[in-house]
């Protein structure tokens, strides 16, 4: 029983992955896809959750600075519906911020953006999972 989070843009879909224990996230790697070709990106992220027998996806739901949900957001609940039609559980978490989070963690590590623009969306994708295991494990219900 393993998890996936997942940080899902226009061309690019962060991907993260839990322990076997389900207590911590790792990020796992970035699929890049043509522009909002979600169909490539589901087909990529299935082979992931086969490959590693995952039972649970842990999606990014961007909102808007008021909690109101724009086409961002309306991005992921499609791509949700998308995974949900495979038979996959999906939870979504709010996702406000997780990329200048990821941003800080690569600063943190005197890491410089340039050279690590291609693992920011998995480190959002492995904050956004965190997240859903720190609720899970507090017993908060998503």
């Amino acid at each position: 029983m393993r998890y996936l989070g997942l940080d899902l843009g226009i061309k690019s879909l962060g991907i993260a992955i839990s322990d076997k224990t389900n207590s911590m996230a790792t990020p796992l790697k970035v699929i890049n896809f043509a522009r909002e070709d979600y169909e490539d990106a589901l087909r990529e992220v299935m082979k992931v959750i086969n490959e590693y027998g995952i039972t649970k996806v842990v999606l990014g739901l961007p909102k808007n600075m008021d909690g109101s949900v724009g086409f961002a957001g309306n991005r992921s609940l499609n791509f949700k519906k998308m995974l949900e039609d495979k038979s996959i559980e999906v939870i979504l978490i709010d996702e406000r911020l997780t990329t200048v989070s990821a941003l800080n963690i690569i600063h943190e590590n005197n890491e410089h953006v340039k050279e690590t623009k291609h693992k920011i969306d998995a480190i959002a994708a492995s904050i956004i999972l965190e997240s859903y295991l720190r609720m899970d494990k507090n017993g908060i219900k998503k």
